[in-house]
């Protein structure tokens, strides 16, 4: 099975057996290690086989109903509720009574050479020992397949999950006397189906089974792309272990996260938006269909913060002296890709004051907004939906927390403490109700991928096999995440779309789709039908979602309502003042060095960033501009102290004229904002000119450690 796939030229493989089997939970247990650059622990995954995909009623489910209070209540014991064991303490060796009182015991560790990975000295197997098959086909064992990439596997077992005490409550025996695979895949089958409302207790019962002793070790093995894992006898999914344990370690060379530094030279890790997502992280399945929960324990220095995806606050336990445990859980399903993890030495950056206008998150709904919000069933797999809470509804500012190095809270006591929470209120008056709780921001390192993630969906794929395998077109092409013209497109088709219906109309849309469709994968042709069927037929004006697709997708270029648009908006008040100033900038640059009389001197309007970039984007079609008009233009804006956008082009207008005074913004651009810089960098190697090319490798030299991997490979390509 191993693929082996230039990064520059192949389409991404997605290898995970989706159609026979899915990932309906994960557990989490990890240690973050600066030092060697690595993420060690175990993962515990609880599994669904095929013939159960649908949800089913479950005596379980009967019982949690009947509570009055409609909470499930199963007599959780104690040492079993969350905690901050190590769940790598339980080995297959340890028996029931061991557990039950939940003692710490010894870590495992690498043998005496250090090896701990996936080749047949630590598996036991090799691919060429079974036939990976991975379905059912005659005696065949069944495999399931996971998405894996640069990772070291140390061992596979199955967790015995009838060891946790109480779980005779998810059977329908008093006792459990005889315990047997069918008996475990049971219990496991009514723990993931448990109703929305029994939320904490699951996640008490997947906490307690995750760190259950193994009951048998599993064969594995691994190719470049995929985790196989099979159990000698079992031929199909439904006999399949539902529940197995996973050791294994992360590579500091894996794609899925960047060890880095922060802006006060502070080591950092991060989850980047990668094309591979987070294979490289936890084996998992990567396709979107996948949708699943999580929850997970990591640990860390005492002086980092652990920062997650997760709908908690979570803060740190002292384990003990120098090490913090910090712990976050999802109940809303999402795919793989959406877990996010970052750990670093920031500070939680706060507003010195406080007025009571930032402390309101909840407002009565208008009729327009409450028209919507009606109480009914919602589409999507059952979850704890806030869009059935009444007081969710109303809030309009959610909890929300700000990270940073230390070196930026001048910046962020300044500028952005004082935008989220009208942005919040925006996104609640434009969208409807915040789908999730919470909100954490972090100000993340200038190596931050920032142009666009590559993450699969549906129409992305290629041919999708019978287990539910496929390809991301061109998935692994490093220049792809710089060619996002699918994305701009998409912005404007929006905006068009908006001025077409009217904001009043469109906005109301929106909510509706949202609420409509929260909590479940969406394509773009169900966005584009639902939008035609609920906009009155005067007002489409012979829109349909094939002449949107020919005209907006299919066609390349710069699709023609974009191009009536531009021609209108060039004659709007803030384009025709930018063009003002760009008669009096192009007369500025025509006057001579040495004026013969005083000649009055030009007075520029003030500009917003919009039209600045407007601007220099006229004077890049300028054929020459002395050294001092440059000067000029960068006293007159403050150009240095702009803006990306507007900083972009301003160097832009650097390295076209030589403008050498200023080669040290340029030099800043590449090295601050790193992602876009990747364009500058062809101009200095196109100019041709000795100086600048010098220019650019000094800074890739600097940089080049730092830098996403796949902007590193393209400047890499343009430089040498």
């Amino acid at each position: 099975m191993d693929i082996q796939l230039d990064p520059a030229r192949d389409d991404l493989p997605l290898m995970a057996n989706t159609s026979h089997i899915l990932v309906k939970h994960y557990v989490l247990d990890l240690d973050v290690d600066f030092e060697s650059q690595v993420i060690e622990g175990t993962i515990v995954l609880f599994l669904e086989d095929g013939n159960r995909f649908k949800k089913q009623n479950s005596s379980i489910e009967e019982a949690c109903q009947s509570e009055s209070n409609k909470a499930c209540k199963f007599g959780m014991p104690e040492p079993c509720h969350i905690s901050v064991t190590n769940a790598r303490t339980f080995s297959s060796e340890m028996d029931y009574n061991d557990f039950a009182i939940c003692s710490k015991g010894e870590k495992d560790t690498p043998d005496k050479d250090g090896n701990h990975d996936n080749q047949e000295h630590a598996s036991g197997i090799s691919s060429s020992k079974y036939c990976c098959d991975t379905g059912n086909r005659g005696s065949e064992d069944f495999v399931l397949v996971l998405d894996c990439c640069d990772l070291s596997v140390l061992k596979v077992e199955e967790v015995d999950v009838a060891a946790v005490p109480g779980m005779e409550k998810f059977t329908r025996s008093p006792k459990l006397t005889v315990v047997s695979e069918e008996l475990r895949n049971q219990i496991v089958r009514e723990l993931v189906t448990l109703p929305a409302d029994c939320w904490r207790e699951q996640l008490d019962y997947y906490a307690c089974c995750s760190q259950a002793p193994g009951c048998g070790e599993l064969l594995f093995d691994t190719d470049s792309w995929s985790l196989q894992i099979r159990k000698t006898g079992a031929q199909t999914a439904t006999d399949f272990p539902h529940a197995i344990r996973i050791w294994y370690k992360t590579k500091p060379e894996g794609r899925s996260v960047t060890w880095t530094s922060d802006q006060s030279d502070r080591p950092c890790v991060y989850t980047v938006g990668s094309p591979i997502n987070n294979r490289a992280l936890f084996p998992c399945q990567e396709p979107p269909v996948a949708m699943s929960t999580w929850q997970a324990t990591v640990r860390a220095a005492a002086s980092y913060v652990v920062l997650m995806s997760g709908e908690n606050f979570a803060k740190p336990t002292q384990l003990w002296e120098g090490c913090s445990s910090w712990y976050y859980y999802v109940t809303m399903p999402m795919p793989a890709s959406t877990f996010t993890i970052a750990v670093g030495c920031w500070t939680e950056m706060k507003l010195e004051t406080c007025s009571s206008n930032d402390l309101a998150t909840e407002r009565p709904l208008s009729p327009s907004e409450a028209d919507f919000r009606h109480v009914g069933v919602c589409s999507h797999m059952e979850y704890p939906c806030r869009f059935q809470n009444a007081s969710a509804a109303a809030q309009e500012i959610i909890p929300y927390r700000v990270f940073a190095p230390v070196c930026l809270k001048g910046a962020c006591q300044e500028t952005l403490l004082r935008l989220i929470p009208p942005c919040l209120s925006a996104a609640h008056s434009v969208l409807g109700t915040h789908p999730f709780s919470r909100l954490d921001v972090l100000i993340v390192p200038a190596n931050f991928p920032s142009l666009g993630m590559a993450r699969p969906s549906k129409d992305k794929t290629g041919h999708t096999s019978n287990s539910g395998a496929s390809v991301i077109k061109q998935g692994l092409n490093p220049e792809k995440i710089f060619m996002q013209v699918h994305y701009l497109k998409g912005y404007f088709l929006l905006r068009f779309l908006a001025k077409r219906f009217g904001d009043e109309t469109y906005f109301s849309f929106l909510r509706k789709f949202v609420h409509t469709f929260h909590g479940q994968l969406i394509l773009s042709q169900d966005f584009l039908q639902m939008l035609l069927e609920n906009i009155p037929e005067e007002k489409r004006l012979e829109l349909s979602v094939e002449n949107i697709y020919q005209d907006w997708l299919e066609s390349s270029g710069i699709p023609k309502p974009l191009q009536r648009e531009r021609r209108a908006e060039a004659e709007c008040g803030l384009a025709r003042q930018v063009r003002a100033e760009v008669t009096k900038w192009i007369q500025v640059n025509r006057r001579p060095r040495k004026r013969k009389r005083r000649v009055k001197e030009e007075v520029f309007e003030k500009l917003l960033p919009d039209q600045l970039v407007l601007l220099l984007e006229h004077l890049l079609e300028q054929k020459t501009l002395s050294p001092r008009t440059l000067q000029s233009l960068q006293r007159t804006y403050h150009l240095h102290d702009q803006d990306a956008e507007v900083r972009h082009r301003w160097c832009e207008l650097i390295v076209k004229h030589k403008f050498t005074k200023a080669y040290n913004s340029v030099e800043r651009f590449l090295q601050e904002d790193q992602a876009m810089g990747v364009y500058l960098y062809g101009e200095l190697m196109v100019s041709e000119d000795a100086r600048q090319q010098q220019l650019a490798r000094r800074c890739f030299e600097r940089t080049k450690e730092q830098m996403d991997r796949s902007s590193a490979q393209v400047v890499a390509e343009m430089l040498f």
